[in-house]
């Protein structure tokens, strides 16, 4: 069985990095959280005190936010699909998004002076999902791309909320590829978190579209008597919310949390990046075949690459069994703290959490991160059970046992 894989972080730091987090401050999220408030569906998501794990496993603290709530979707995605949807039609009628409130968006004056868009996006669910249903909502168009693999579920929740969507023969970042040619032949947008040269403004619009979620974690976490969590894990696909996180409590505190991105150990670009040590991407082709398939991308973006090299102190890889661990003990938890249903994606930092504390093979790490009892950590569950014949599969029948 394969076992976590860990790089501190040596890659060499920008000169200017906190102009880089400028775009995710306090003074932009809180216009961003602003306009999500201005859906009739928003409603903040719980932040959940595991009081019984954190003694368990020694530390101080172990506050996670649920995001299976978020929208009634099930996932966080939505959050930066809908901000760069409605910046981007903001930006066309030469407006701020502080004037654009949802019921703005949908007006009759409004559509007439915007006339029909269609969203392109590439997904393996959860941001496909998100994009089909702000589209719906704001009486457009939606196209969807998913990776060969993708659950079938998945695909039907794309289906419900009216976008035209169809699982393909590629992996994730040829499914991006296909979602760009495809929408320039019809004068479409593509939303993707994932940037490229010439691609920058979509992707940082997302990763703001994020900040809504940390800006309300870090509220919640004084409302139990945190003032500053003293660690952030946070899951990495491509890296915009690894980013955007991190970006938002850097820039919120003067002492920055300590700052750990997970992967799956089958499209690790940012561990290998940490590994290869010269402040540059790398890449992982092939099929990725992992179960956390919202984290199944093999190329960082551009603009979360910069801010995660900047500000994480660690890298890890994670196998499977670390993600289905983290499930089972969400799923199953110490008698007293809450029950979280919390996906492949979503509990992955979880179960790397408990592994660092518990795995003798791992005390240096946790060394290395001052993980102790006066550790305040703070997770993200950032999705449900949107599998959930795989999520059975794996809470109830065992399937990737841990070790």
């Amino acid at each position: 069985m394969e076992q976590i894989k860990w790089k501190l972080n040596n890659l060499p730091k920008s000169k200017n990095r906190e102009e880089g987090i400028k775009f995710l401050n306090d003074d932009e999220i809180t216009k961003v959280k602003g306009f999500h408030e201005s859906f009739p569906q928003y409603k903040e998501t719980p932040l959940v005190n595991l009081e019984n794990l954190a003694k368990s496993i020694g530390v101080g603290g172990v506050y996670l936010k649920d995001e299976s709530y978020r929208f009634g979707l099930n996932a966080f995605k939505v959050l930066g699909g809908s901000f760069a949807m409605a910046k981007y039609m903001a930006d066309k009628l030469g407006k701020d998004i502080s004037e654009l409130p949802y019921e703005k968006l949908i007006s009759d004056e409004v559509r007439k002076e915007l006339g029909d868009i269609t969203f392109f996006t590439a997904t393996d669910g959860n941001h496909g999902r998100g994009v089909a249903w702000t589209a719906n909502k704001l009486k457009q168009k939606a196209v969807v791309y998913m990776p060969k693999g993708s659950s079938i579920t998945r695909l039907n929740n794309i289906k419900a909320e009216g976008a035209e969507a169809t699982i393909t023969e590629l992996n994730y970042d040829d499914a991006v590829r296909l979602a760009t040619e495809n929408a320039k032949k019809v004068d479409g947008l593509v939303v993707q978190d994932t940037a490229w040269e010439g691609y920058e403004d979509i992707p940082a619009w997302i990763m703001q579209g994020y900040g809504t979620l940390a800006k309300e974690a870090i509220s919640q976490l004084k409302g139990y008597g945190v003032d500053r969590p003293t660690h952030v894990f946070v899951q990495a696909g491509v890296g915009s919310f690894a980013g955007a996180i991190q970006g938002y409590v850097a820039s919120e505190f003067d002492e920055c949390p300590i700052t750990v991105v997970v992967e799956a150990d089958q499209a690790d670009c940012y561990y290998k990046s940490a590994e290869a040590g010269d402040g540059k991407p790398r890449f992982v082709g092939g099929d990725m075949q992992t179960i956390m398939a919202g984290l199944a991308c093999g190329e960082p973006n551009t603009i979360g690459f910069e801010i995660i090299k900047d500000y994480s102190e660690a890298f890890i890889s994670a196998p499977d069994w670390v993600s289905a661990k983290g499930m089972r003990i969400l799923g199953n938890p110490l008698r007293g703290d809450e029950k979280v249903i919390s996906g492949e994606s979503g509990a992955v930092t979880t179960g790397t959490l408990v592994s660092i504390m518990q795995d003798e093979n791992l005390a240096q790490l946790r060394k290395s991160l001052k993980l102790d009892e006066n550790s305040k950590v703070l997770l993200i569950s950032t999705e449900g059970d949107t599998d959930p014949d795989k999520y059975l599969d794996i809470v109830w029948n065992g399937e990737c046992p841990s070790l």
